[in-house]
């Protein structure tokens, strides 16, 4: 999984006393937007009943979306951004009422920028299943009460039938490039290999072919935490009050996940053994600090995010394999007809880039031939959201292709 916000778009840092006091206070019992909060930047589109792939049917799906530039009258202009795991629509643009956090990627996207929106007309919708907007576990079912734990089973094929359905409602029949990272280069990949048609150029980015059994269980234990906390309950926990939702079980996923998203190099390099305080960890109370810098970014996620939902996303993204009911990987590739963009992380190990490495050789029509462009960085899979200079640059080559 991978994190996908401004402030995890940097390197790594020492918690201060004044990130500490930031967190004061107990936590919702959803980090979730509602409706009635402020909708910020954001733009919704009803896209009637969805039925899974399980077969069960969502009766009425709504995306929430944000854009930037203007679709031009031939409707050729327009790119889609797709999100990782834990991001949302808010590409661009300030913090602010109804936006958390400042946009993921204000380096990328934006005037005259690798993305620029002077001439790309750029979406960005909240997945299917998030909780910022989208329908989601956090939303209303037909019932008058929220989906909670009833919310269907979703695939990462599900979550792009339902990014196609608002494509054909913004009156987009073909993107000019679709763009995704981690998950959201899970979602890029299988919209390229199920709706080619719709597809002219397309960017993976730090995202596998299949998810493997080795990130299955990486994700298992972070669900099981969640799980486990007593005020989970089942996953009705929407009527609790302020720290009695299950912010101790999605905090420890959190932490969990955090530590796949950096390299070894880099939390070493940043925090050595260095304590958070002057009282000793060796046996007097004190701690260290990269547990500290843990906490913290576990403690704030559950203040923007929700638990069902994250359960929710995580399944979907462990459903991830492009070659399934298609003969396999490399023959369902072989169907991608877009000028495709694969980049990858050395350090990277949550996917490896031996994954992009495959992708890369099966795809017919890349920029680089059969290898997968590597970026050397010290950050982990979080690189493509952090070396923004490089990717952007390779972003340009492709868009320019």
């Amino acid at each position: 999984m991978d994190w996908q916000t401004s402030e995890d778009t940097v390197p790594s840092a020492p918690v201060t006393e004044a990130d500490a006091r930031s967190l004061l206070g107990r936590p919702p019992a959803t980090g979730a937007w509602r409706d009635g909060d402020p909708p910020g930047r954001r733009r919704f589109a009803p896209l009637g009943p969805l039925r899974t792939e399980s077969g069960d049917e969502i009766p009425a799906v709504r995306l929430a979306y944000e854009t930037w530039g203007t679709l031009n009258e031939a409707r050729d202009n327009a790119i889609l951004i797709l999100h990782a795991l834990t991001g949302d629509s808010h590409v661009r643009g300030p913090a602010e009422p109804g936006h958390p956090t400042s946009g993921w990627w204000d380096d990328i996207v934006g005037p005259g920028g690798p993305v620029d929106t002077d001439r790309w007309f750029v979406v960005a919708p909240n997945m299917l299943g998030g909780c910022q907007g989208s329908t989601g576990p956090a939303s209303i079912a037909p019932d008058g009460y929220e989906w909670a734990a009833r919310f269907p089973y979703l695939t990462v094929r599900d979550q792009v039938a339902a990014q196609a359905r608002l494509a054909d409602t913004l009156g987009v029949e073909t993107w000019a490039a679709v763009i995704g990272g981690s998950m959201g280069g899970m979602h890029a990949l299988e919209w390229a290999v199920a709706l080619p048609e719709r597809v002219e150029r397309l960017a993976v980015l730090s995202a596998p072919p299949v998810n493997t059994a080795d990130q299955i269980a990486l994700n298992s234990v972070q669900l099981g935490a969640i799980r486990l906390d007593p005020r989970f309950a089942g996953g009705q926990y929407y009527d609790a009050g302020d720290g009695d939702g299950p912010h101790r079980g999605l905090a420890l996923a959190r932490r969990m996940a955090l530590l796949n998203y950096r390299s070894p190099t880099e939390l070493n390099q940043r925090f050595q053994r260095s304590w958070q305080s002057g009282v000793s960890p060796l046996g007097h109370g004190g701690r260290f600090a990269v547990e500290s810098y843990l906490d913290f970014h576990g403690n704030k996620f559950t203040r923007r995010f929700d638990a069902n939902s994250y359960l929710i996303l995580v399944e979907a993204m462990n459903s991830h394999d492009v070659g399934r009911d298609r003969g396999g990987v490399e023959e369902a590739l072989q169907r991608v007809e877009a000028r495709t963009l694969v980049l990858g992380i050395d350090s990277d190990r949550l996917f490896p880039i031996d994954g992009q490495h495959r992708i890369a050789r099966s795809i017919r029509h890349t920029i680089d031939g059969d290898h997968a462009v590597v970026l050397a960085s010290d950050f982990g899979h979080d690189g493509f959201l952090i070396e923004t200079a490089s990717v952007g640059a390779h972003l340009r080559r492709l868009l320019e292709a």
